[in-house]
């Protein structure tokens, strides 16, 4: 019976510590394997039993709990780890690495949809800033970037969203016109020194006056040699221009004490064309750098560039030559710093002992260009201050320009500013070469030249036109055949609009050679803005190898400036890109317009355009092609070619203008 006793004894106390054990577990509570054990009396003498988490033990008798102590069995011990073990803790997965591609197309569809609100709300300005922001944000990332599918599809995406807006820009205007620099040619050439020409210069200089030094080298007479033969057409052009500026800028020079023979600089330089560009990027009359014309004044933004006016370049020129004097002592090296950079001759000088420009020249120690641009003026001015004994005498010149200027502060397009003074707009282009616009600048201050005597005209025209519509409207001289339905379409305006901004009645007749206003809704355009207009739905053309933007622009007939419009293409090339988008040209000139607003057309796809019966438009259909045309209006494709501006591929929609041949 003791023995019996103390056999329950013990099966008691495994059993309170089992039942405290799993309790533990219950509420969660995780134990080590050595807290987990109960160890039985020593006296008990019995094996150590481990305790299971679970199940969870049921209450029992005592004979039952006798019995399960009697039977029990140790677990294996991979078995007694895992029912003891803590419970695992779920890994923290590491953030998702930053994917640049997904944030590049997330900034530009930000600034795409910011667009297409603006643009809805009326705001084209708006807009337009924020697509060139959608479109700057591709374009400036990085190449592997910009590579991805996936960058290339969106900027497809936006495109085609944008080229899908009658979002024009009336501001816009083709590239700054540019002339090649004449000087440019002058320093590929070396010509022989012709000794008679050396003696008539020796003789000639020992009787001409000038504030400049003349000095006689070889290289000089090699030069006076050029200007004489080939380069004679050169010299003679540069004299014909030189005529309308050379008052004001010997006035100028003479104001900044400076010789009135450094002209002959500007000759040589530009030939005195304002738009004259050299290969290194040099503009304007006196090819400033981009950099050296910032630091003595010259503005340059997007609306002008002050390298190309005349007045205002010649006062930084003269200031700038000016101060290369008072650093070198020297007229020579001044103007050998002047085209390479007073850093350049310095370091000649410094390097050679020598301060003299044709120590400089023997020793070769300036570039090439520099060497022969000293030579080349002197040799203009020997020859233009003695021009009998060249043959220059002959020359006729160009009269000075007289100008009204009036200071405006608004934004205003050149083609409303001819309209409003009875010019051409490329009169008006003409005497503000600065603009690279057809507008002038906005929320700043402009000098507006006008012809002369047209200042108070322009005042009293400009005035009925709200300042924020003058990029917009346009003023237009009646002709006889004018209607005012005629003129609604060529202006893309309502005729009740026009009626309306005119105080006319609709049904009585325009006046000949009267002017009236025609205001033109924000972001659309005349069709006589460009000569031509195109289809507002853009066609998408598939970029194929050895395509470059010419090759498009000349497959189309459409202008290479606009296919970069078009495409917000900075540069001419296409690499990179997949798609082109194209607006294709569907109407002709103001003139051929002009004549077929008065007639009906004739037939579904052949319109006459007027008074002339030989001429017609014809609408491409799917299918056609140039020869098949041709047949059809019995012509040639030459002819078709040469009428349609050299057109070689054709797409459904576009207008073809037909010359019959019969």
């Amino acid at each position: 019976m003791p023995q019996v006793l103390d056999k329950m004894g013990i099966t008691k106390n495994y059993l309170l510590g089992a039942l405290f054990a799993a309790l533990l577990a219950g509420v969660g509570c995780h134990s080590s394997q050595k807290s987990a054990t109960t160890t039985l009396p020593a006296q008990a003498n019995a094996p150590t039993l481990t305790a299971a988490a679970s199940p969870k033990p049921q209450p029992a008798t005592k004979s039952q709990g006798a019995t399960k102590a009697q039977s029990a069995k140790p677990k294996p011990a991979a078995e007694e780890k895992k029912a003891s073990a803590p419970a695992k803790v779920q890994p923290v997965q590491p953030a998702p690495k930053p994917d640049p591609v997904g944030e590049l197309i997330t900034q530009v569809e930000r600034e795409y949809q910011a667009g297409q609100e603006n643009y809805k709300a009326g705001r084209l300005d708006a807009a337009k800033q924020s697509f060139d922001r959608a479109f700057n944000i591709i374009t400036g990332s990085a190449p592997e970037i910009r590579s991805d599918e996936r960058v290339q599809g969106e900027l497809d995406r936006v495109l085609d969203g944008v080229n899908g807006l009658q979002l024009e820009d009336a501001q816009a205007s083709p590239e700054p016109k540019s002339e090649p620099a004449p000087i440019d040619e002058a320093n590929e050439i070396t010509f022989p020194v012709d000794p008679n020409i050396k003696a008539q210069a020796e003789a000639e200089i020992k009787a001409t006056h000038s504030d400049l030094p003349l000095m006689l080298t070889d290289p000089v007479v090699g030069y006076i040699n050029y200007f004489s033969s080939r380069g004679r057409a050169t010299l003679e052009n540069s004299l014909i221009r030189g005529g309308r500026y050379r008052e004001v800028i010997e006035k100028i020079l003479r104001d900044e004490g400076v010789p009135p023979e450094l002209i002959y600089l500007a000759q040589a330089e530009s030939g005195f064309h304002p738009l004259a560009l050299s290969r290194v990027g040099a503009r304007g009359m006196w090819q400033f750098m981009s950099s050296r014309a910032k630091g003595y004044g010259l503005q340059k933004n997007q609306w002008v560039d002050e390298r190309q006016d005349p007045e205002k370049a010649t006062r930084a020129a003269a200031r700038h030559l000016r101060d290369l004097y008072n650093q070198f002592g020297d007229w020579y090296l001044a103007m050998a710093a002047y085209n390479s950079g007073p850093g350049t001759v310095q370091s000649a000088v410094r390097r050679t002992g020598y301060a003299d420009f044709w120590e400089l020249y023997r020793r070769n120690v300036l570039p090439r260009e520099t060497r022969n641009y000293v030579p080349i003026i002197v040799a203009v001015t020997i020859m233009t201050k003695n021009p009998s004994q060249y043959g220059l005498d002959k020359v006729v010149t160009d009269k000075p320009v007289p100008y009204d200027k009036i200071k405006i502060d608004y934004s205003v397009d050149l083609r409303l500013v001819a309209g409003c003074v009875d010019a051409s707009p490329e009169t008006l282009q003409d005497l503000n070469p600065s603009l690279l616009r057809l507008t002038t600048p906005k929320d700043r201050e402009f000098e507006l030249h006008l012809p002369a005597g047209s200042k108070e005209k322009y005042i009293t025209a400009i005035a009925t036109v709200p300042r924020e519509m003058r990029v917009w409207w346009r003023y237009h001289n009646i002709s006889p055949e004018d209607t005012l339905e005629s003129i609604s379409r060529i202006y893309r305006t309502p005729a009740k609009a026009i009626a309306e901004a005119n105080s006319l009645n609709r049904e009585e007749k325009l006046q000949s050679a009267s002017k009236i206003i025609i205001p033109i809704a924000p972001g659309k355009h005349a069709t006589t803005e460009d000569g031509a207009t195109y289809a507002r739905r853009a066609t998408r053309y598939k970029v194929r190898r050895g395509d470059t933007l010419q090759s498009v622009a000349n497959n189309f007939a459409v202008p290479t400036t606009m296919v970069r419009r078009w495409n917000h293409l900075k540069g001419n090339s296409l690499q990179g890109r997949r798609v082109v988008y194209i607006h294709l040209p569907v109407t002709p000139s103001i003139s051929q317009l002009r004549q077929s607003s008065t007639r009906k057309p004739k037939e579904k796809n052949s319109l006459r355009t007027g008074g002339d019966s030989s001429l017609s438009r014809h609408k491409v259909k799917r299918g056609e092609t140039l020869t098949s045309i041709a047949s059809t209006h019995h012509t040639t494709v030459a002819a078709l070619k040469r009428d349609n501006g050299g057109v070689a591929t054709l797409r459904p929609g576009m207008i073809l203008l037909i010359k019959d041949v019969r």
